[in-house]
């Protein structure tokens, strides 16, 4: 209880400093969005659930105006009533690259960072009858007391153990080109689901509001999941018209819980002119406080803050919402945050990549990006690692029927992603004959990454069944020998492809002076694995034969955890044929052992 009044002043306080610059920025933000006369106010999401517990659920929603009153009424005749904490959201803005409104364009409308009035509304249903599922809609009265109300959806607090749940593991939607007709598909093939599996990466750009909300070319992430969205997928890119999908009504109903992915993570303020820039410009802590101090450091090193004031998730004492732990029926799910700053697999000397730090500034700390850094330790001996290890032991965990880990960053992958090793990036400087420093390279051990060095010996010792991630963009799954099912389930577009066969992952040619090349895997899971073939429907390559994934930017996935069989089905739809069937392509039972 102290933690959620903690962060709820954190909350109230960032929006006291935002308050101001949102004032200011209302006039130009109704100029941008269009000088749209004003004449009844409006929602800018359905409401959605957060933080089922055994008597009560979190509704959330979201407006353009902080308005006088918010309210959630619920149960028979919506008898039941709680007013909403408000608070504006402190880091939201739109820039030259934002699709929102007017712009259409780079630049059109928005020529710099600019920031964006959004109100965020919380509300609390109490004493609800267990498994059942109750009417709810929420209203909002804006500045001049004129009233707009939701339409009606259920909610329900957290499901009692026994109760057999549809759930939906997903990641990386990142406003991509298949999501709303992925999600589409979810509802007209499952129908009702019991909650919503995020694995990281919501969206592309966290600090820009119209990802979340209302991105003009339809597929923000909320229209996507509320079954609102306006996004039209043609066949091909030539093609003069598409089909128009609109995504699912699903977290209206379900409580959505994610993981924090590298897209959740914004980097340094206020350096950039832009939030691409600002996204990309992440140094670590350690870092930040060598050039800068103390004062101010997350603002100069990186931040997951909008990610966190949008959403109401489980907490840890050291983590917050970062990693927490949860039970929901029959399953305790432990969220971890593994996930790193995605920089280009390059040796170009102009680029700030992965491999190494750009040519001329090799003298100047603050331009350096420090290759793909860590945002959360999870090493051994690391406050995240002792708190999963202390999780995992627990009679929670150790009692659940379902033991369930969440992370963004793959174990075990196919995908492009999964490459380099996940670990501290280690210098190597090389110098020239006078000794001078003439480049700085990164190199990422493989006998280092302590996923599969640290975190996988501990699920495995603790008899987890299943290990969902994204990241890559992918769907594969693999099986260790001691039974871990484990599920990359992230296909919905602009994918990266698969190490398979003779399609290698894209690395440049790493000179073996400066780089152990063992490190780099280029077919196949790094980890060791083989990958299984779809036990259904798979997919075949030109000569006939099963491909044990799919990476595709043209045929979508998703998968669905029965909890009443144990059972998890993946499915696929090819948005080439709009009139195709959804095909069940594989299926397997976790394991018990």
């Amino acid at each position: 209880m102290l933690r959620q009044v903690s962060r709820l002043r954190g909350r109230l306080l960032r929006g006291r400093l935002w308050l101001l610059a949102m004032v200011l920025a209302i006039a130009i933000g109704s100029c941008a969005l269009g000088n749209r006369a004003v004449t009844e106010p409006s929602l800018l999401t359905d409401p959605f659930l957060q933080l089922p517990t055994a008597s009560s659920v979190r509704v959330v929603w979201f407006t353009e105006f902080e308005g006088r009153e918010h309210v959630l009424e619920y149960g028979e005749g919506f008898q039941s009533r709680a007013i909403a904490t408000s608070i504006p959201l402190s880091h939201v803005r739109e820039d030259q690259q934002s699709r929102v409104g007017r712009q259409t364009k780079d630049g059109q409308v928005y020529r710099q960072l600019t920031p964006r009035p959004i109100w965020r509304h919380e509300a609390e249903a109490v004493n609800l009858p267990p498994n059942q599922r109750i009417p709810y809609h929420v209203q909002s009265q804006d500045d001049q007391g004129r009233e707009v109300t939701s339409r009606t959806f259920t909610l329900a607090p957290a499901p009692s153990p026994g109760t057999p749940l549809k759930i939906l593991l997903t990641s990386d939607h990142q406003s991509k080109g298949m999501t709303a007709a992925n999600l589409q598909k979810v509802a007209e093939t499952v129908g009702q689901l019991d909650a919503v599996w995020m694995a990281g990466d919501l969206v592309n750009i966290p600090d820009r509001a119209s990802e979340w909300f209302d991105d003009n070319r339809g597929n923000a992430f909320f229209p996507c999941l509320q079954g609102r969205a306006e996004f039209v997928l043609k066949a091909s890119p030539d093609a003069a018209t598409g089909t128009r999908y609109v995504g699912g009504e699903i977290i209206q109903h379900a409580p959505l819980f994610s993981a924090l992915g590298n897209h959740e993570v914004m980097g340094r303020s206020g350096r950039l002119g832009s939030l691409n820039e600002e996204f990309e410009d992440a140094i670590s802590r350690e870092v930040a406080l060598q050039l800068y101090g103390e004062e101010n450091l997350k603002a100069n090193s990186y931040n997951s803050d909008t990610y966190e004031e949008i959403l109401t998730l489980p907490q840890s004492l050291d983590g917050g919402e970062r990693y927490y732990a949860v039970t929901f029926g029959d399953v305790r799910l432990l969220s971890l945050y593994a996930t790193n700053l995605w920089r280009r697999p390059s040796l170009d000397p102009s680029d700030k990549s992965r491999f190494r730090e750009p040519e001329g500034e090799e003298n100047n700390r603050e331009a350096w990006g420090y290759g793909q850094l860590l945002f959360e330790a999870i090493a051994q001996g690391s406050p995240q690692y002792n708190w999963l290890k202390q999780e995992l032991s627990s009679p929670e965990f150790r009692l659940a029927r379902y033991k369930v880990v969440m992370l963004h960053h793959p174990m075990h992958s196919l995908g492009e992603n999964v490459i380099p090793p996940y670990t501290s990036p280690v210098r190597v400087v090389e110098r020239n004959g006078a000794g001078a420093i003439a480049a700085i390279r990164y190199d990422y051990p493989r006998e280092d990454d302590y996923l599969l060095r640290d975190v996988m010996p501990l699920l495995e010792a603790a008899n987890v069944q299943l290990v969902l991630y994204g990241h890559s963009h992918v769907w594969n799954r693999f099986r260790t020998l001691t039974g871990i099912d484990l599920l990359e389930t992230s296909n919905v577009g602009n994918t990266y492809g698969a190490a398979w066969g003779s399609n290698a992952r894209n690395l440049p040619d790493l000179p073996s002076e400066f780089y152990n090349l063992q490190n780099y895997t280029t077919i196949g899971d790094p980890g060791g694995l083989e990958p299984i073939v779809p036990t259904l429907a798979p997919l075949t390559d030109e000569a006939g034969q099963p491909l044990p994934y799919i990476a595709s930017n043209d045929i979508t996935v998703f998968s669905i955890f029965d909890t009443g069989t144990g059972i998890i089905s993946s499915y696929r739809f090819d948005t080439r044929d709009p009139d195709s069937a959804v095909v069940k392509f594989d299926e397997f039972q976790l394991s018990f052992g």
